[in-house]
């Protein structure tokens, strides 16, 4: 087994974009909701430099039965590792590109709508005649 650590990280740019997966396009994917705790399946396209290397890690992590996890700064600026359970790549013009769909818990789904409120309030405020 190799000393790597099995996860995927992005490194910069915005936080990620999560797209809540319809029930009906969840297919396969069912089985993964059952658990213990509430979870959200979601769906983030994000650039890869190496996009084939980053599917291999994850089925080399899938094949020994090991959770691989999205890590990345959410609005707020901590740190959330997220499962990944499944995961596609393409080639674009603009470089690789990865599309995984992961488990959102409540914790960072909160977190993330807890931002997008933050945000919205930022975007009402009028400083204009502040700032002259």
């Amino acid at each position: 087994m190799s000393t790597e650590e099995r996860k995927i990280t992005i490194i910069e740019g915005p936080p990620p974009t999560f797209e809540p997966v319809p029930p009906v396009q969840m297919g396969v994917l069912l089985g993964v909701l059952e658990g213990p705790e509430g979870h959200q399946l979601a769906v983030t396209r994000v650039r890869a430099l190496n996009g084939p290397a980053l599917v291999e890690r994850c089925y080399r992590a899938w094949r020994d039965r090991t959770m691989i996890p999205l890590e990345f700064r959410t609005p707020m600026g901590t740190l959330q590792r997220v499962p990944i359970v499944a995961v596609k790549h393409q080639k674009t013009e603009e470089g690789d590109v990865l599309t995984l769909w992961v488990l959102l818990t409540r914790d960072v789904l909160e977190e993330m709508v807890e931002a997008q409120d933050w945000n919205d309030e930022d975007d009402d405020l009028d400083l204009s005649d502040d700032w002259a």
